[in-house]
């Protein structure tokens, strides 16, 4: 038995009882620090099923989202006063199923929310009221746009400077955020160029506006940029790290601006980097008046929701590809429950995946919603 608050006073709260809610549940926890994805973290079977407080809203996941920052997170780079054991997964789309009370003032109990939390990697997850966002159904694309999408919107508004014929290159243009990139250059009538690792990525790049896609397996990237951007380009979208991050600094125009928004090349590493040739960093940045930013969502949370119902309408309205890869093609099949989110992380790592890498939490058919 768990103390439950009688909450029949209300029709906004579920009755525990005569719902599906159970006690124990499912949760991914970090109990050892490792950018080892598989080594860090464990599937615990019978975790409690967290109470929602006065603002909160417990969320039954449905989907939850992979990032590439997942074993950053694991290996403890974020913040190194937090010790294992700690929960993971940065975001997820599902339904609230109870609510506190000041919460019941703007959710009900079966409506769709979205949010960016860390401790998605469960079944149920508790979301301050606050940090929901509304949403119109449970859809995977919502939850690309939730870090994914929102990423690529605030880095290229805020550091980008995007006008009309200026050229735009995108790395990893086929992952999770680099879709978006590509698109959101395009509306802002740039010329886009993007790499990938396929004629398959690049079949689908083209789908969504990119002009010049590069197959870095079959062609030489700094050959591609030299010869086809003598002048270079005037943006570059930065996720890769290591030997990218030289050739794309390299290639960039007079004024340029590269903004750096990971390092993926160097996350499975022990020290989390990949070695650059970053001593003529200051020479190369004088010689061209160009510049180096980093962008890390968090210190742009003011912007966040602002971000994220600009993208919500564009989707809505058909402006905006939100491609969602369930791991189909992967070669154990789609990633279904929490257990397969080790495999999905895999899979981003082999860079095999096109759009956002979704894991699909299937829930018994029993429950009343």
């Amino acid at each position: 038995s768990r103390p439950i608050l009688d909450m029949s006073y209300s029709r906004h709260f579920l009755d525990f009882q005569g719902s599906s809610i159970p006690s124990s549940m499912k949760k991914l926890v970090v109990t050892k620090l490792s950018q080892n994805f598989r080594e860090a973290v464990t599937l615990q079977q019978d975790s409690s099923v967290p109470l929602p407080g006065d603002g909160d809203l417990l969320v039954r996941n449905r989907f939850v989202g992979i990032n590439a920052s997942d074993i950053n997170y694991s290996a403890g780079r974020y913040d190194a006063s937090v010790k294992p054991p700690f929960d993971i997964g940065f975001e997820g789309v599902g339904e609230v199923v109870a609510l506190g009370l000041s919460a019941s003032a703007d959710y009900t109990v079966g409506q769709a929310v979205a949010y960016v939390k860390a401790g998605s990697f469960a079944e149920y997850t508790v979301v301050p009221a606050k940090q929901a966002v509304p949403l119109p159904s449970v859809k995977p694309e919502f939850l690309t746009l939730m870090v994914s999408g929102a990423t690529a919107y605030l880095s290229l508004k805020e550091l980008g400077n995007l006008s009309e014929g200026k050229k735009v290159l995108v790395t990893a243009a086929a992952g999770g955020t680099g879709q978006f990139a590509v698109q959101l250059a395009k509306k802002a009538k740039c010329h886009v160029i993007g790499t990938c690792s396929s004629d398959e990525k690049g079949g689908f790049l083209k789908s969504i506006g990119c002009d010049r896609t590069i197959n870095y397996k079959t062609e030489n990237v700094e050959s591609v940029l030299r010869k086809d951007y003598p002048e270079g380009v005037d943006v570059v979208y930065e996720s890769v790290g290591g030997k990218m991050f030289d050739l794309a600094l390299n290639a960039l125009a007079i004024k340029g601006r590269l903004i750096v928004i990971g390092f993926i090349a160097g996350y499975q590493n022990p020290t989390g980097l990949q070695p650059i040739k970053a001593e003529l960093l200051p020479a190369k940045l004088l010689k061209k008046s160009a510049s180096v930013q980093g962008f890390f969502l968090n210190h742009y949370l003011s912007d966040y929701k602002m971000a994220l119902q600009h993208l919500l309408k564009m989707y809505e309205r058909g402006d905006l590809v939100c491609e969602v890869d369930f791991g189909d093609m992967s070669p154990e099949g789609k990633f279904t429950g929490l257990e397969s989110v080790f495999r999905a992380v895999d899979y981003m790592y082999m860079g095999k995946n096109i759009g956002k890498i979704v894991v699909e939490l299937p829930h018994s058919v029993n429950s009343k919603l």
